[in-house]
């Protein structure tokens, strides 16, 4: 079990303890008083990171931690209030606290190790977030805004749905049908061969470039309603049906910024990484080490 999930696995039961919901009167089988109500008479702290909440054998527990605790905890305990999740984090600061105290110095090679890659881990993260969120400003999200958009030439898009069969005869007959009156949508479902059948063989929205290049010569030349073919590709022989088209526009920097950040940010990244190996004095010494090293556990019990 990793270290997460041994986290979090701590946490749901330290919540199942601590909440008022689940806690049991013994003797009455009823639901026990919240803990907190004699504290809501006691007058009110303003905590900083620095505030201690608990102490194990004299190690102090701060806000700071129990805030640290919350930050790394999954989607579904965050979205917990926090009148919820107070005694239960507490209470796993305290169980480890007293864990950790308990082990001591008595600490394997695996364990050292695993201590230096979350350590390492963490840092390096740390690093590369402080690069990505400096990076992030309404200049720079403006400048990149312009080199990407700024000479925006609008394109075509198509709306389509397609009839795909094995041949040419076949293709040819369902073309007859459609043209005396029969659903292009009945039709493909009926017919056509491919995962697109099954929605009328609807194609959704595609811009140049998308389909194979006879399928989109035959589209561009095509009238908005218009069925065409038979059309011959690698696939198949394909009946065509042109739905609709549309012009691409360029989004506007409101609608474009949350994308700009994410380039940005992933831009700052790879720069800094760049930067700090290109700076650092690097020797690699892999030459002659088998690669199955990587999978032998045995070797941290030497």
């Amino acid at each position: 079990m990793t270290t997460r999930i041994r986290l979090f696995a701590g946490l749901a039961a330290a919540l199942a303890i601590t909440s008022p919901a689940m806690a049991q009167d013994s003797a009455t089988g009823k639901a026990a008083e919240p803990a907190a109500t004699a504290e809501k008479t006691a007058p009110k702290v303003d905590a900083t990171a620095d505030t201690v909440v608990a102490t194990v054998n004299g190690t102090e527990i701060t806000v700071g931690d129990m805030i640290s605790l919350r930050g790394q905890l999954p989607q579904q305990y965050r979205q917990l209030p926090d009148e919820v999740l107070f005694d239960g984090i507490l209470e796993q600061l305290i169980q480890q606290t007293a864990l950790v105290q308990n082990l001591g110095d008595d600490l394997s090679r695996t364990d050292k190790l695993a201590l230096e890659t979350n350590r390492r881990s963490y840092l390096a993260g740390a690093a590369l977030a402080r690069a990505a969120e400096s990076a992030v400003t309404d200049e720079a999200i403006k400048a990149l805004y312009e080199s990407t958009y700024g000479d925006f030439v609008p394109a075509t898009e198509y709306n389509a749905a397609h009839i795909i069969v094995e041949t040419e005869e076949e293709a040819k007959t369902i073309k007859a049908a459609i043209d005396g009156g029969a659903d292009f949508a009945e039709q493909a479902k009926e017919h056509s061969t491919d995962g697109a059948a099954q929605s009328g063989g609807d194609l959704g929205w595609f811009g140049e470039g998308a389909m194979v290049p006879e399928f989109e010569t035959a589209i561009k030349a095509m009238k908005k309603g218009e069925v065409a073919g038979p059309v011959q590709t690698q696939f198949g022989w394909h009946l065509i049906k042109l739905n609709d088209t549309r012009q691409t526009t360029a989004p506007t920097l409101e609608e474009a910024r949350e994308e700009l950040a994410g380039t940005l940010q992933r831009q700052a990244a790879e720069a800094l990484i760049g930067k700090v190996t290109d700076a650092a004095s690097i020797t690699r010494s892999t030459e002659g080490v088998d690669r199955s090293v990587l999978s032998n556990q045995n070797l941290l019990q030497n």
